[in-house]
C-alpha cells in the first residue's frame, strides 16, 4: 500500500503482486527462424540501415514502432481504501515511516486530542493493517473501497457492520477481490450498503485489515481472500510479531556513521542540498530506503519488483509497469547477495524459471536455436515474446539474468544451488550461444543480429536501435555467461565436452576496441553517436556489474572504460534516475569514491521525489534507482570481484568515520568493518568453508589475527595478503603499526 496521509480523508492506494491485466498470458511467436540468414547477410555486409529494418520485420514482434499493440499485460491497481474523519481544524502535522521497524505514521493534533494513525504490511500475517486512534478520546469515520474507472473492468461492492468487499472482473483477463475487515471495541455502526460504506461513530480504536486476492492462479480471487482471518486485534502483539519477523530482513546488515544530520524533515533536507547545504548523511539515508524498499517488495513475494517495485496506481502506468530485462529488473537485485538479503533471489529465480519452457520453444521459433531466449520487456506469464518493433531484437536478456544465478554461487559457495538451479539455467543459455554464434573467415565468432540496447548510431537508418554485428555488451555478456558455464562445470565435475566448446568459444570471441578518443567503443565500428550521453552505459557492463574490466587484471581496458564514462557524462549522460545509479557504480568500482558519492547525491536531489522516491523523466516512478543507488554505497564499502575482498575501496572523504556489519562477499564471505579518520581500523571476516581468503593489501600493511589476539600466518605478494581460514572462526584484520 501507498500511504497518502490526508487529513479529512486518507487514501491507501493498494496493490498485488499478481494484479496485471491477464488479456495475454496465451500468446505466442510465428515461426520466422527462415529470416535469419537474409537479415545476417545484410548486417555482414555492412548495410545496417537495411539489417536493421529486416531484423525488426522479421524478430521485432508488435508494439514499439510497429503500429500494432504490444501484448505485454499491463500492472494494474487494486483499488484505494478511502477513510474519511470528522476532523476539522488540525496543527503539528507529520508522515513518518520508520525504516527500522517498517511501521507509517500519521500524527497530528486537533481540538479533540493527538489523533494518531499507524500502519504496517505484516510480514507473518501478510496483511495490510491500519490502526487509528485519538488517546482515549471518540471520534467518528467512514471507510468505503473503490477504484480508479475503468470501462474494461466491472467493479462490485458489498459492506456489512464488519467488513468491506470489492471485487473487479477485468474484460478477458484477471479477476481480483480487495477485503477491508474492521475491528471496534466501542461506539456504534452505521452500514450504507447502496454506497458500500460503513461508518464507525463515536469509536476509540478502529483495526482494519485489508487482503487482496486474484485469480491469476487459476483459482477464485475470493478463496485467495478467505485464507486470511483477522488476526486477535491486538495492535500492540501484532506490532511485535511484525518487527521481530522483519528484523530478520532489515536487520541482516547494518551502516552506521557518526555524521551531524540536520533536524529537518526529508523534503527540507533535499531543499537545503540544492541550495548548497552539505548533507552526507542523506545517502545513507537513501542507502537505507533502497534496502527497504527491496525488502517491502520482496519479503513475501512470488514475483520480482517490477518497474515500480509492486507501487501503482495507475490504470495505463509507464512501460506497463512491467519487467525489462535490459537493466532494470536486474538492478532491482544488486544490493541482494552482496546486503545480506539473498533470500529475495528466490522470486527473481522463479521469474526467470517459469520462462524457461516457453523460451525454448521461442528459440527455436525465432532464431532455429537450442537453449533459451528472453525478451527484452515482458510480464510475469513466462511468454518469451518479442513484444517492441524497434528494440526487441536482442538476445542479451537470458545471459543478464543469468548472472545473478552465477552470483548466488559465488556468495553462498552452495554447490547444491549450483548444480540444481544455476548450473542448468546457465547451461540453457550456453546451448543458445553455441548454435547463435557464426565464425567468420577469421574463426571469429560473431553475435549477429546485435545491439547496444536502446542505442543507435548514425547510418543505421531511423530506426530506435541500431542492429549491428557483435556490439561490445553482446560480447561481454557472451564472455561472462561461458565463463561462468565453464566454470561451473569444473566445479560440478560434468559436462568436459561442453567445457571445450564453451572454451573455445570464449577463445574467439572478438575483442574489445578502443577508439580514437582512447574511449572502449560501443559497436564493432567507431561510428557516430546519435546521442553521445545515451541513459544506458550497456559498453560499460563488464566494468559493473559485470567484472572483466578492472584497474588489475586489464588496467588498458579498465582505462577505456573510464574514458567513455567520461565522455558520456560531459554529454551529460545520466539523465535518468537509473542510469544516474548505475553512473554512480561504476565510479565506485573505479575507486573514485568522492565522485560516487557526488552522483548518489545527484541521484537524491535531481531524479528523486521529497518521499525519496526514484523518477524517471518527467516524473515517472522507478524503483530502479532507489535500488541502484544503494548497490553505489555498497560498492563504496566492499567489492569482491574474483573472491578478492577490497575494503573500502572507494570511501568517500565525506565519511570519515563508521561501520558496517553483515556485508557480504563472493567466496562465501560475511564481512563486518570499521574506519576512522579515512582508514580501515578493524575488518572481522567469516567464510563459509575451509579455504585460502585473499584480501587486497597493495601497501602489504595488513595483518590477521584471531579471536584470542594471535596473529595468523599469511602470506604478502604482488599486492594481495593470502591466509588460510577455516569454516564459521571468524578473523580479524587490522593495519600493522
Amino acid at each position: 500500500a501507498m500511504i497518502l496521509g490526508g487529513v479529512k480523508r486518507e487514501r491507501l492506494a493498494l496493490n498485488h503482486e499478481w494484479l496485471w491485466t491477464g488479456i495475454n498470458r496465451g500468446r505466442d511467436n510465428a515461426r520466422v527462424a527462415d529470416r535469419l540468414g537474409k537479415v545476417r547477410e545484410t548486417l555482414l555486409a555492412g548495410d545496417y540501415a537495411a539489417g536493421t529494418r529486416l531484423g525488426n520485420e522479421a524478430f521485432g514482434g508488435q508494439g514499439g514502432k510497429s503500429g500494432k499493440p504490444a501484448r505485454v499485460d499491463s500492472y494494474q491497481p487494486a483499488g484505494d481504501l478511502y477513510v474519511e474523519f470528522n476532523h476539522e481544524a488540525h496543527w503539528e502535522y507529520r508522515r513518518t515511516l520508520d525504516l527500522e521497524h517498517a511501521e507509517s505514521t500519521v500524527i497530528y493534533k486537533t481540538k479533540q486530542a493527538t489523533f494518531h494513525r499507524e500502519y504496517l504490511a505484516h510480514l507473518t500475517e501478510d496483511l495490510i493493517m491500519a490502526r487509528f486512534h485519538g488517546e482515549g478520546n471518540p471520534f467518528t469515520c467512514t471507510l468505503w473501497l473503490d477504484r480508479i474507472f475503468s470501462p474494461d473492468c466491472r467493479i462490485t461492492h458489498k459492506a456489512d457492520e464488519n467488513k468491506l468487499v470489492m471485487t473487479g472482473d477485468i474484460q478477458n483477463g484477471i479477476d481480483f477481490q480487495v477485503e477491508a475487515k474492521v475491528h471496534v471495541a466501542d461506539g456504534s455502526r452505521e452500514v450504507d450498503r447502496s454506497r458500500a460504506r460503513l461508518k464507525l461513530i463515536d469509536v476509540t480504536e478502529v483495526l482494519v485489515a485489508v487482503n487482496i486476492g486474484t485469480s491469476a492462479d487459476g483459482g477464485s480471487a475470493a478463496v485467495e481472500c478467505g485464507r486470511k482471518t483477522f488476526p486477535k486485534p491486538d495492535w500492540e502483539a501484532l506490532k511485535q510479531t511484525h518487527r521481530s519477523e522483519y528484523a530478520a530482513h532489515y536487520g541482516s546488515m547494518l551502516l552506521s556513521m557518526p555524521l551531524n544530520e540536520p533536524e529537518l524533515s526529508t523534503d527540507e533536507r533535499i531543499k537545503a542540498i540544492r541550495a548548497g547545504a552539505k548533507d552526507p548523511g542523506l545517502a545513507l539515508l537513501f542507502f537505507n530506503y533502497g534496502r527497504y524498499l527491496l525488502c517491502a517488495c520482496s519479503a513475501n513475494g512470488a514475483l520480482p519488483a517490477n518497474l515500480q517495485g509492486k507501487w501503482c496506481e495507475d490504470l495505463h502506468p509507464a512501460w506497463n509497469c512491467d519487467y525489462h530485462h535490459d537493466i532494470n529488473l536486474e538492478m532491482n537485485y544488486w544490493i541482494a547477495e552482496p546486503a545480506g538479503m539473498q533470500k529475495y533471489t528466490e522470486a527473481l529465480f522463479q521469474h526467470i524459471e517459469r520462462f524457461i519452457p516457453h523460451a525454448r520453444k521461442a528459440a527455436r521459433d525465432l532464431y532455429g536455436c537450442n537453449g533459451v531466449w528472453f525478451p527484452i520487456q515482458t510480464d510475469p506469464w513466462g511468454r518469451a515474446t518479442p513484444e517492441s518493433y524497434g528494440w526487441a531484437v536482442w538476445i542479451g536478456a537470458a545471459p543478464w539474468l543469468a548472472q545473478h544465478f552465477w552470483w548466488s554461487y559465488e556468495y553462498s559457495q552452495n554447490l547444491d544451488l549450483l548444480r540444481d538451479r544455476a548450473y542448468p539455467f546457465i547451461k540453457e543459455v550456453a546451448a543458445f550461444y553455441e548454435s547463435y554464434l557464426v565464425r567468420d573467415d577469421n574463426g571469429t565468432c560473431q553475435i549477429v543480429p546485435s545491439q547496444s540496447p536502446e542505442n543507435r548510431f548514425a547510418g543505421g537508418g531511423d530506426m530506435p536501435v541500431t542492429l549491428c554485428v557483435s556490439a561490445t555488451m553482446d560480447i561481454e555478456l557472451a564472455r561472462d555467461l561461458l565463463s561462468h558455464a565453464v566454470r561451473a562445470a569444473e566445479l560440478l565435475e560434468v559436462d568436459a565436452d561442453k567445457r571445450a566448446i564453451w572454451q573455445d568459444i570464449l577463445d574467439h570471441l572478438p575483442q574489445l576496441q578502443t577508439g580514437t578518443r582512447g574511449q572502449l567503443l560501443e559497436w564493432n565500428e567507431e561510428f557516430e553517436e546519435v546521442e553521445p550521453g545515451h541513459r544506458h552505459i550497456s559498453h560499460l557492463f563488464s566494468l559493473f556489474p559485470g567484472d572483466q574490466i578492472d584497474p588489475r587484471h586489464t588496467p588498458e581496458l579498465f582505462d577505456a572504460a573510464i574514458k567513455s564514462l567520461e565522455l558520456r557524462l560531459a554529454s551529460f549522460g545520466g539523465h535518468t534516475g537509473w542510469s544516474r545509479a548505475w553512473i554512480a557504480c561504476c565510479l565506485a568500482r573505479a575507486g573514485r569514491g568522492d565522485e560516487a558519492l557526488e552522483h548518489v547525491t545527484h541521484l537524491i536531489t535531481d531524479f528523486a521525489t521529497d518521499s525519496l522516491l526514484d523518477l524517471h523523466p518527467p516524473r515517472i516512478f522507478q524503483i530502479d534507482g532507489n535500488i541502484g543507488g544503494a548497490a553505489a554505497v555498497i560498492e563504496m564499502l566492499l567489492q569482491s570481484y574474483h573472491e578478492e575482498i577490497n575494503l573500502l575501496p572507494a570511501l568517500p572523504s565525506a565519511w570519515p568515520d563508521g561501520a558496517a556489519a553483515g556485508l557480504r562477499a563472493r567466496g562465501g564471505y560475511t564481512v563486518d568493518i570499521e574506519w576512522a579518520e579515512s582508514r580501515l581500523s578493524k575488518a572481522s571476516i567469516v567464510s563459509k568453508t575451509n579455504r585460502t581468503c585473499t584480501v587486497i593489501d597493495p601497501n602489504a600493511e595488513l595483518i590477521v589475527t584471531d579471536d584470542d589476539n594471535t596473529e595468523i600466518t599469511a602470506d604478502h605478494k604482488d599486492g594481495f595478503l593470502r591466509f588460510p581460514i577455516i569454516t564459521d572462526r571468524p578473523l580479524h584484520i587490522f593495519r600493522s603499526l
